[in-house]
């Protein structure tokens, strides 16, 4: 499979590609690396990445900023970050892609765990979590058999943890995060959020 694999230079996009890479072609797309470039909050630039890459068979996203603070703090730039990168820019990668995907063809968002199992300071980060997991459920009816959409929902990944200076022992290796994509991307469930710990 033909594959754009965006947020291919994050944690858990490399041991994506790393997983991907034997039998098919992961094409890497970054902020600012990759072999193409997209900003998720510009739908142009979106619509740019896929007049660039042409006709794919798979759309994966491992990518999405949100703002983690406590609510009293959050503020209204902090709340439209979530909103306009990780939600509709996720979302904007299915509403552009679909002309670009083969009839049949797979989209990959990642939400995460603090939708349904939310922690203090997580308001933001849970409500776009939330809407990711409600999209892809709605979308899924009414692209039927065009193609096939799901949530990959993340713990929190060990490597991160490690690098904010917390205490890792109830995170989940990205690459064991990334089995998760694969069984989804390979298989041929849809509408699905895709918890990693069913999978390792």
């Amino acid at each position: 499979m033909k594959i754009l694999l965006i947020g291919a230079t994050g944690t858990i996009g490399q041991e994506v590609q790393q997983r991907l890479a034997d039998g098919h072609e992961v094409i890497p797309v970054g902020f600012k690396n990759g072999v193409y470039q997209v900003d998720l909050e510009s739908k142009a630039s979106i619509q740019h990445l896929f007049e660039q890459a042409g006709n794919v068979d798979a759309v994966i996203s491992t990518a999405g900023a949100a703002a983690f603070a406590p609510l009293k703090e959050l503020t209204d730039a902090q709340f439209e970050l979530g909103w306009n990168n990780k939600l509709m820019g996720q979302v904007n990668l299915l509403r552009v892609g679909r002309s670009y995907i083969k009839e049949g063809g797979v989209v990959l968002l990642t939400s995460g765990m603090l939708a349904s199992d939310p922690i203090p300071g997580s308001a933001s980060v849970s409500a776009v979590n939330g809407a990711l997991n409600s999209f892809v459920k709605a979308a899924s009816i009414e692209l039927g058999d065009e193609l096939r959409v799901n949530a990959i929902s993340p713990v929190f990944v060990k490597e991160t943890m490690e690098i904010m200076g917390m205490d890792s022992s109830s995170g989940m290796s990205a690459a064991n995060t990334a089995i998760a994509y694969q069984v989804a991307l390979e298989g041929q469930m849809t509408g699905a959020v895709i918890d990693v710990r069913d999978y390792v």
